[in-house]
């Protein structure tokens, strides 16, 4: 099956990129390795914002880094042109606001992971870095940066 495949029967559409709010680039290529700037959690088109022990709960938390994810992969598509040329995901790096006191960031970076997973099995499972910080631009309750690497021409 197909990554495109996959995602149809998940029901997911890919969305358009999201343009920086900020002084950067969303993506770069150094060779045959995409680096994605950090994508924040949207819902409704907006920011999803709060803090994981606040007013967000641990599973909103984990729908929010796999909201997170599916902007990642619509970058990704735009970035490479098409998706089946990604041979890895490398990379993920998930910051979650949080409490002082939560200690589930990795939980909430799981929404995000096995989503990768579940789209790209065999070149989705990746090395993580997931921790909690006391706050996120636009007060966002995620946000993930991601690096992938794409297969070498004429190997796809």
């Amino acid at each position: 099956m197909s990554v495109y495949q996959r995602l149809q029967a998940m029901d997911i559409v890919l969305p358009p990129i999201t343009a920086p709010a900020a002084s950067y680039a969303p993506y770069l290529r150094a060779g045959q390795t995409l680096y994605l700037s950090g994508h924040l959690a949207r819902r409704d088109g907006a920011v999803w914002t709060g803090r994981l022990g606040d007013e967000i709960s641990l599973e909103e938390g984990r729908s929010a880094a796999r909201a997170t994810a599916i902007d990642l992969l619509a970058t990704l598509q735009h970035a490479s042109g098409n998706l089946e040329i990604i041979a890895r995901i490398v990379k993920m790096t998930v910051m979650v606001a949080s409490r002082s006191n939560f200690f589930e960031q990795h939980l909430v970076a799981n929404g995000a992971s096995e989503l990768f997973g579940e789209v790209f099995p065999a070149a989705g499972p990746h090395t993580r870095s997931a921790f909690g910080v006391v706050q996120l631009p636009l007060r966002a309750c995620v946000e993930i940066e991601l690096i992938a690497e794409l297969a070498a021409p004429g190997s796809a």
